[in-house]
């Protein structure tokens, strides 16, 4: 089905040709429509362009008046007012009908419109360390990736997603050391390893290797060496090497799995996928002039990056002892993006303060040529999770917090609030409901914020049927679902005839916005203004349920039309949660 034309982009282009016929030289122009609280729409343009034009605002916003059309179509009525603003209320039949050409597209996209000539995005999200615990500080990237990948699938652009994991270093020598002296200390009983058991391998074993390259220089040597081997690609070391991820694989499956996330083995392409090319990467940015040897080092320097000291911080590419950095890896990545994957955006979900190194990294490859106006990157910068006391958050003990720790608590308080609400749900059933509350509720706290704010961490305020949280929405949406279950044998079914209350009206409108508020998040790599819309969409549903009785309305069709609202709010609720990566469960 085509994409249906939103109420404020149709009243945008009757303004826009009314306006233009009274004002020839305004052809083109915006009228600012904005909704209003004094009608539904208010349009405030005519006072830029009265100005412009040396006219009386009021007296063009009068003649603009006149040329616009009103009936039962779209607009009822359009009044001047104030210094020349237009107050715009549509007409009833309006509202329902657009909602009901939604509510007709069998896609399930309730007209959303799809790019017409999309590009293709590489997104750099949820990068965890290999052989180390996920923590809070992971959370982020994640939750916040997953929604935009989400987003811009849904808008029809192509995304190659990309988990740029931590799975290179000289830490790794250390523990293929240990591993090649202890061989047994990554071998399992049963093939069924969980998430939690390979983690405890791994944790244990990182903390016998580091005690013993602590306290035996012989050993710490010959892990030395080893970190040679890995880097020179020795075939037992690399063996040994591969070990360590594969188990790391399975724990970082297992928390995204209970984070509900998708993370696909083809699309992890760690710091180790890009050591082909580093070499390479180095003689190019050398040749071309762009980076310069300085003590030794591979360099790239800038006006604008300056020490305490006033001397110039450069980007260093390559260390003088000829080891590669992460500028060397990251500007690797940003060629294979851009020159393999095809790439037109790049984009990097990663934590605001790494920000002065992709600062650097994107400049030198725009210097490089790599980046132009064709092919861009951004870092999507997220900010810090805090705990109650507004400090990053920490354990009692001062350690940073366990992600699994913290996800599996959101589950618990979540169960038990599901628990009490529950009427006719089984214990098995309230587990279901509580993973996908408790999940869902870390998910919306982090999304509802902008990205680049900090927020804090607060279960109880996450978990609560009140304000704004996921459950609140969650529950908006298992109530609507119960109106349509007790419904029966009656169809939501619309009646564009009928007139509307002020709460159908509020709701309808808000309703219709899904399409320009989806296009509007995924443009900006904003899930918290989908977020924001959700709620409201929700809140506008409470006013509605409580001021418009459904299945004891007046007349029959009045009850098909009050359930046809019900169904699209819950339908706009669905896929605007799922656009989130979170669950809208049937019953709570």
């Amino acid at each position: 089905m085509a994409s249906v034309t939103s109420l404020s982009d149709s009243v945008q282009q009757h303004l826009a040709s009314a306006l233009s016929a009274t004002l020839p030289e305004a052809a083109g122009a915006d009228p600012l429509l904005r909704r209003s609280d004094r009608a539904d729409f208010q349009a405030n343009g005519i006072l830029a362009l009265a100005k412009k034009a040396k006219a009386n605002p009021r007296e063009l916003a009068a003649q603009v008046v006149g040329r616009v059309v009103t009936g039962d179509e779209l607009i009822k009525e359009v009044e001047v007012s104030g210094p020349g603003f237009l107050n715009i209320t549509l007409a009833d039949r309006a509202i329902t009908g657009n909602l009901a050409a939604r509510y007709a597209d069998e896609t399930g996209r309730l007209g959303v419109p799809t790019a017409a000539q999309p590009g293709t995005t590489v997104i750099d999200y949820a990068q965890p360390n290999v052989a180390k615990e996920m923590h809070v500080g992971h959370l982020r990237s994640a939750v916040i990736g997953d929604s935009v990948v989400q987003l811009l699938e849904f808008t029809g652009e192509n995304v190659v997603r990309r988990h740029h994991i931590g799975d290179w270093g000289t830490q790794f020598g250390m523990l293929i050391q240990y591993l090649d002296e202890h061989p047994h200390e990554l071998d399992h009983k049963d093939a069924r390893v969980t998430g939690e058991e390979a983690m405890s391998n791994l944790d244990r074993l990182y903390k016998a290797a580091r005690k013993k390259f602590d306290s035996d220089e012989e050993f710490k040597t010959r892990a030395r060496r080893r970190v040679v081997d890995l880097q020179a690609g020795d075939a037992h070391t690399l063996a040994m090497w591969q070990k360590f991820v594969d188990e790391s694989k399975i724990y970082f499956f297992s928390v995204f799995e209970k984070l509900d996330m998708e993370i696909r083995d083809e699309d992890i392409v760690g710091e180790s996928g890009y050591n082909d090319m580093l070499a390479e990467t180095c003689r190019l940015l050398e040749e071309s002039g762009v980076a310069v040897r300085s003590e030794g080092a591979l360099c790239v320097f800038f006006d604008d990056v300056k020490g305490p000291d006033g001397n110039p911080v450069p980007l260093i590419v390559q260390k003088s002892d000829g080891g590669y950095g992460y500028a060397a890896t990251d500007l690797s990545a940003i060629r294979d993006r851009v020159f393999s994957l095809k790439a037109n955006t790049l984009l990097y979900v990663v934590d605001a303060r790494q920000a002065l190194h992709f600062k650097m990294v994107f400049e030198t490859a725009r210097r490089a040529g790599w980046l132009n106006e064709d092919v861009t990157a951004a870092q999507l910068a997220f900010g810090t999770v805090l705990g109650k006391d507004g400090k990053p958050f920490k354990t009692r003990e001062g350690e940073t917090v366990r992600l699994v720790d913290l996800l599996d608590e959101a589950v618990e308080r979540a169960s038990a609030v599901v628990r009490e609400k529950a009427q006719d749900l089984s214990e098995e059933e309230i587990a279901e409901r509580g993973a996908q509350v408790g999940i869902g509720a870390v998910k919306y706290a982090d999304l509802s914020t902008s990205a680049n704010r900090d927020y804090k961490f607060d279960l109880d305020q996450m978990v609560s049927l009140n304000g704004d949280t996921s459950v609140y929405l969650q529950y908006a949406y298992a109530r609507i679902r119960s109106i349509l279950r007790k419904a029966g044998e009656v169809r939501p079914v619309a009646h564009p005839e009928l007139a509307l209350t002020g709460a159908e009206r509020a709701l309808g409108l808000h309703a219709d916005a899904f399409a320009e508020t989806v296009a509007e998040a995924a443009g900006e790599y904003a899930p918290h203004k989908l977020a924001a819309y959700l709620y409201q969409l929700a809140s506008l549903y409470t006013t509605f349920y409580d001021k418009c009785p459904v299945l004891k309305a007046e007349t029959p069709q009045q009850v098909e039309n009050r359930l046809f609202l019900c169904d699209v709010t819950a339908r706009t609720l669905h896929q605007g949660m799922a656009l989130l990566g979170i669950r809208t469960p049937e019953k709570l």
